[in-house]
């Protein structure tokens, strides 16, 4: 009987703590298969300031001033383990960088990338020499570009959009994109263009009741896509008891397809507040959960066999 172990996270938004932590825990676990879900990569860029002999940045809501290089590159491992992307420069050039947006847009996509391509060479290095298989998939967040260098990785499989074999017992479709969000992210879709994808993606399974759904946006009205509301300002409603009013934010087309053909499992991201299970029918569906800026690595392992989930943890650490 075939026995696969697979770990799965989602949404480490450039953390390198987190990252490294998920490519350690294939030996710590001893899986088989680690599969990253989706909004891999950060959000800002942390501007480092030259001050001539020595450096500063401002860095978890205070100034960081460092006068060696060995403290230089400590601050920068810091800021990456935050999720930010590190950037040396003056004053004046950065003010420069400020005023023109293509042109920081350029700065952001060059660091990001850089950190991207490291991530892959980390990952072979590291899981390779055990066997493991990595998968990583894009989520809403992430620029077309990160797929790019996913795809061609000889090591690395980038999923999108397509079914890959975890063993000889299991199929898994991915899809990266997610229903509209207030943010208007790069992978947002409306819900017609969402199932429209889905729809080609699963139309090529052999058996779907034994297959994982890797989708990053979670089904509709569940217990794992309950968000904060935001009014007009993007900013959190509050109960009048003070907590966030939460409502369901996940997408009516990922709910439908799960409905039809009831998968084995569902794996899903995006919203970080949900972590836990749902069932739709007979297909459990998951979320393990973010909280990539505390450096807390959540995560989901799945033991599965022949035609079965036998059983599955939820991990932290």
């Amino acid at each position: 009987m075939t026995k696969t172990r697979l770990f799965f996270v989602t949404d480490i938004h450039g953390s390198d703590r987190l990252f490294l932590k998920f490519v350690n825990a294939g030996k710590v676990y001893k899986a088989n298969v680690l599969v990253l879900g989706g909004d891999i990569t950060g959000k800002t860029v942390t501007p480092i300031f030259d001050q001539g002999g020595s450096w500063k940045a401002q860095y978890v809501g205070t100034w960081k001033e460092v006068h060696s290089e060995n403290e230089l590159n400590d601050l920068e491992r810091n800021i990456r383990d935050l999720g930010s992307y590190p950037f040396r420069t003056t004053h004046g050039e950065w003010e420069k960088l400020r005023q023109n947006e293509a042109t920081m847009e350029d700065v952001f996509t060059q660091v990001m990338t850089a950190s991207v391509k490291r991530w892959v060479q980390i990952a072979e290095e590291r899981l390779k020499p055990i066997g493991a298989r990595i998968i990583i998939n894009t989520g809403n967040d992430d620029l077309p570009v990160v797929g790019d260098i996913l795809a061609h990785s000889d090591y690395v499989v980038y999923p999108n959009e397509r079914i890959v074999l975890i063993d000889d017992n299991h199929e898994m479709p991915s899809v990266s994109y997610s229903n509209m969000t207030p943010w208007k992210c790069p992978g947002d879709l409306s819900e017609e263009e969402l199932l429209s994808k889905i729809e080609k993606t699963t139309s090529s399974l052999t058996d779907p009741k034994n297959s994982l759904f890797n989708f990053h946006c979670p089904p509709h009205d569940t217990q794992i896509d309950l968000a904060p509301r935001l009014d007009e300002n993007l900013r959190p409603i509050l109960t009048p008891g003070g907590e966030p009013d939460m409502g369901h934010a996940g997408s009516t087309s990922v709910r439908q397809m799960i409905e039809k053909l009831q998968p084995l499992a569902g794996l899903h991201g995006h919203i970080h507040e949900s972590r836990g299970l749902s069932k739709i029918g007979r297909t459990p569906c998951f979320n393990p959960g973010s909280e990539y800026a505390t450096g807390v690595l959540r995560g989901l392992i799945l033991n599965l066999s022949d035609k079965k989930l036998d059983n599955y943890v939820f991990t932290e650490g």
